[in-house]
């Protein structure tokens, strides 16, 4: 078969241009479709920046189908849902992402801790957890542990927070000491409550363990040798507290007073209550000295010099407790100081509230002085809404 040359020069020229023709086409249309992409990501960009999130949805939907590899705008479109609430659609956008296996790793670890965030916005705890803890050895590792943390205290799993706050320390991130007392102390709490006093025993060891300057290991300590009538020991623990946390011996100051008169130790707690009550007053302390030392005429005239240095309504309340049961009548300089203390408790509530801004005045405004608002603030006050 004679082959003719001719056709070959003639041939040649034309598959040239054919082949220079189709690579303008994609050139063409390549270059189009990177232009319609960022354009349509910057006009998304522009509306979310303007509070129009409905229309910003759809300019990153439109800029992902011209561009469905890049990962960033799956990232936006996928956080935006999140902020919207639209929490399922957040999911698949993220779990696409995800699944990409041309993705480069640090980009689907980005997707993978996105995709926690939805689940824990969405309240599906389990699924979190499980996104959470496939971050282990990321760089969102530390993000992880602290999001599992929080998840769960509101899950109330005690030992799996103890477990990760652990690990946080180990890691260097914080001293989450006191944090692991609590939970160690809300396992004592539980074991009580079971009846299992060897378990919460060990429980209360490990949070002074943990937190030895604590305030509220010491507080259930006391309290449940006091419940078991152990009262030496409640005194011993209480006095540890008094002296490392002087502001929560209140907690436990009435409790106190019951463990003193029944080891005998009155007039020695009396002297170191009343010691604590010059430098700090409180309703509690004044209370506990109460409880040892029930003198009524004593209790009149406490109750009265606190009123008049704190007036305060549950001072007042005391005072009125004490005339109605003994029957005696306020004098004027009773009757005075528990004027004040009303008053000055019933100050805040003698105001008008704006019901748009919340400004709060004592005078009633047509126009909010906050918002500007007309007519917002309702004709009562705080105390008769």
């Amino acid at each position: 078969m004679n082959f003719d040359l001719q056709w070959l020069l003639l041939g040649l020229p034309i598959a040239f241009a054919l082949g220079w023709l189709g690579s303008r086409l994609d050139l063409r249309q390549w270059k189009r479709e990177q232009h319609d992409s960022p354009k349509a990501y910057f006009k998304g960009l522009n509306l979310l920046l303007n509070e129009q999130q409905d229309k910003a949805i759809d300019a990153f939907i439109e800029a992902v189908q011209h561009d469905p590899d890049t990962s960033d705008l799956h990232f936006a479109l996928g956080n935006l849902f999140r902020r919207r609430g639209e929490y399922e659609r957040a999911v698949r956008v993220h779990q696409h992402l995800v699944s990409r296996a041309d993705l480069p790793k640090a980009e689907r670890d980005r997707a993978q801790h996105a995709l926690a965030q939805d689940f824990m916005k969405a309240g599906l705890f389990d699924r979190a957890e499980e996104a959470y803890q496939a971050l282990e050895g990321t760089a969102f590792a530390t993000e992880a542990q602290l999001a599992l943390l929080t998840l769960h205290e509101r899950s109330r799993d005690w030992r799996a927070a103890v477990e990760v706050a652990q690990k946080l320390e180990r890691s260097g991130t914080a001293s989450f000491a006191s944090h692991i007392a609590h939970y160690w102390c809300e396992l004592a709490q539980e074991a009580d409550a079971r009846k299992q006093s060897a378990e919460a025993d060990d429980a209360l060891r490990h949070a002074r363990e943990a937190a030895p300057l604590s305030a509220r290991p010491i507080v259930l300590a006391g309290q449940r040798a006091h419940a078991r009538g152990d009262h030496a020991q409640a005194l011993a623990l209480w006095g540890e507290l008094l002296a490392a946390h002087t502001t929560a011996f209140n907690l436990v100051s009435r409790d106190y007073a019951a463990s003193a008169l029944a080891c005998g130790e009155q007039a020695a707690a009396l002297e170191r209550l009343q010691g604590l009550y010059r430098r700090a007053p409180t309703m509690d302390l004044l209370a506990a000295i109460a409880t040892l030392d029930p003198a009524p005429a004593a209790q009149r005239a406490r109750v009265l010099s606190h009123l008049q240095e704190q007036p305060t309504l549950s001072a007042a309340q005391e005072l009125l407790r004490q005339m109605t049961t003994e029957g005696f009548a306020l004098d004027a300089n009773e009757a005075q100081s528990l004027r004040t203390a009303v008053g000055r408790a019933a100050k805040p509530l003698q105001r008008y509230r704006c019901a748009a801004c919340g400004f709060e005045a004592q005078h009633y405004f047509w126009q909010c002085p906050g918002c500007l608002s007309w007519d917002s603030y309702p004709p009562q006050r705080l105390e008769d809404l």
